[in-house]
């Protein structure tokens, strides 16, 4: 079965139609029924902005559509960027960055920023305590809105890790370079798209996704 993605991101797609591997769905791109550039993204929550991504797909279309909306929140920068992950460069003209701008920018703040001294059994508690708000700490955090029928269905997820000093591996998209997952000494991009799509935010986020839509359309 095929539903619309609302996204042009081809490593989006692709990372999405990977999880959903051995499933009888797949996730397409609605090319010119989707312009990004017209979607103003300027929601105060993922929810927020993937509603906004969803809705007129769906209303244009009268198909089930899913959309994603995610984000990098860094502890020594007070949960930046957040919702403003994709355009962190270039905040100020609300234009998406590319990733190599949005990854010089939050280095650059961050170039005073300790590494993390934190113990792992609170990393994944969301408390953002004096202690751990002075270091590299961060999570990735993953929304999935499901429009289908006019009604709307949102799916989280998120993964707790650590801002690196400098980029390593040229795998995945996005600040996947510089982050490094809680019990690991690599990176998202040096993991590979195996491993990622085990233990990402999005891998959590897409299986509470993936369990709705099977219920929901089983074979």
């Amino acid at each position: 079965m095929k539903i619309y993605l609302a996204t042009n991101n081809k490593g989006k797609i692709r990372e999405i139609n990977a999880l959903f591997g051995g499933t009888h769905f797949e996730f397409v791109s609605p090319g010119e029924l989707l312009k990004e550039t017209d979607v103003l993204e300027d929601g105060d929550s993922y929810r927020e902005n993937a509603y906004k991504k969803a809705y007129p797909l769906h209303v244009a279309t009268s198909a089930p559509v899913v959309s994603e909306d995610s984000g990098m929140e860094v502890e020594a920068l007070d949960g930046a960027p957040g919702v403003h992950s994709a355009r962190f460069a270039n905040l100020f003209t609300g234009k998406n960055s590319t990733d190599t701008e949005n990854i010089q920018k939050l280095l650059s703040l961050l170039k005073e920023a300790p590494q993390d001294a934190g113990s792992d059994k609170d990393a994944g508690s969301g408390k953002r305590d004096a202690k751990r708000a002075a270091t590299r700490a961060a999570r990735y955090v993953s929304v999935f809105c499901f429009i289908t029928g006019g009604q709307v269905h949102y799916f989280e997820g998120e993964v707790w890790g650590d801002i690196t000093e400098t980029p390593m591996g040229s795998g995945g998209f996005g600040y996947d370079p510089v982050f490094i997952p809680r019990g690991y000494s690599d990176t998202f991009a040096q993991l590979g798209p195996t491993v990622k799509n085990r233990i990402s935010h999005r891998a959590m986020a897409s299986q509470k996704l993936k369990d709705f839509l099977l219920t929901t359309w089983p074979r």
